[in-house]
């Protein structure tokens, strides 16, 4: 018997979600809890949130669940009743948004091997030994600490646009890839106050439980990551150390934490912070694009791109119908794109 799921386009969600006349909040939470069998706890939570109308990406693995999801305020009550009936989601920390436009537009649960990928045996780490857990008013008074060392456990590009001051950053485009390296980056401060943060605490629980186990002795993360940080601040009206924006898996993008521009635009290097997808649905890369480049470019990431977005629709759809693979230079960058060095020809894409 197979999985249910939903059988909509796109389009049709779209239209779907645009025809509601009622508010949704967006909200997310995870936990490293054991689930014998996570293909059935998937096919149940579906059944269940789905009727509750919630739309969101949940990752269910024997190691727990991690969860983003966007949830009809009316059924906020009902969608706790559903979690705390479940031993294995009992008393959630639930992290709610800090802006609840549009997030997500239909269900997705999949069933994975690991709710964070970190490609490690499983002897690396402990989850029962982790970080010691900091507040928001705990985090920023040890951020004063001036041997502190901060760490961004997130990704290059999450980081590009919002992060802690002077916090080490590692530049790499996977939570995988990035484990191996902050431990690199840290060698000889195995003794120092390590101070992580994540986005809403889920890598950290590994990251801190991973140095632990590699012989660091002082070692903390911030509580529910930055969501949590925030809006604990702006409800005690205290100011964010975090700067700019907190970059979200899920149709917003990105959440304004501070007015500070931390990066620029990916085409002309002016001040900019909001990133885009290629408007080629073939190319779809994640990149940074002011105005004035996504007008000049018709939102496209590079010339070749450009070419195929401002085709007549029935010639596009022709040319992503006989596209076997991808051919474009620029593809060989997918998160830090060097678009003003990109030589491709629209004839050689063509």
């Amino acid at each position: 018997m197979s999985s249910p799921r939903n059988h909509l386009s796109k389009e049709e969600c779209l239209k779907r979600l645009a025809a509601e006349n009622f508010k949704r909040l967006t909200l997310s939470f995870y936990r490293y809890v054991r689930i014998e069998k996570p293909r059935e706890f998937r096919d149940q939570l579906f059944l269940e949130w789905d009727a509750l109308g919630v739309f969101g990406r949940i990752y269910v693995a024997r190691e727990g669940i991690n969860a983003q999801l966007s949830v009809p305020e009316h059924n906020v009550e009902a969608l706790k009743k559903c979690l705390n009936d479940r031993e294995e989601l009992r008393d959630l920390r639930l992290n709610w948004g800090l802006e609840h436009t549009e997030s997500f537009y239909k269900l997705m649960i999949k069933v994975r091997p690991q709710i964070v990928t970190d490609g490690l045996p499983e002897d690396a780490y402990d989850l029962n030994n982790t970080g010691t857990h900091l507040n928001a008013d705990q985090f920023n008074k040890a951020l004063e600490d001036p041997n502190a060392v901060v760490v961004d456990m997130r990704n290059f590009y999450e980081s590009r646009i919002g992060r802690f001051e002077d916090a080490i950053c590692p530049d790499a485009p996977t939570f995988k890839e990035e484990l191996p390296l902050v431990k690199e980056m840290l060698k000889g401060k195995e003794d120092k106050k390590i101070l992580m943060y994540c986005t809403g605490g889920i890598r950290c629980e590994k990251a801190s439980a991973y140095l632990k186990h590699q012989g660091f002795t002082d070692v903390s993360q911030l509580e529910g990551g930055v969501i949590k940080y925030v809006r604990d601040l702006r409800e005690q009206k205290k100011d964010s150390k975090f700067l700019g924006k907190n970059f979200v898996f899920d149709e917003r993008i990105s959440e304004t934490v501070t007015d500070d521009i931390l990066t620029e635009c990916d085409q002309c290097e002016s001040k900019w912070d909001i990133y885009t997808n290629c408007s080629n649905a073939s190319c779809n890369l994640l990149f940074i694009q002011c105005p004035a480049c996504a007008e000049k470019w018709a939102g496209a990431c590079s010339e070749p791109c450009r070419e195929i977005a401002v085709m007549d629709l029935e010639d596009r759809r022709a040319f992503y119908a006989r596209q076997t693979s991808t051919t474009y230079e620029v593809y060989k960058s997918r998160i830090r794109p060097s678009l003003k060095a990109t030589k491709v020809r629209a004839s050689q894409a063509l």
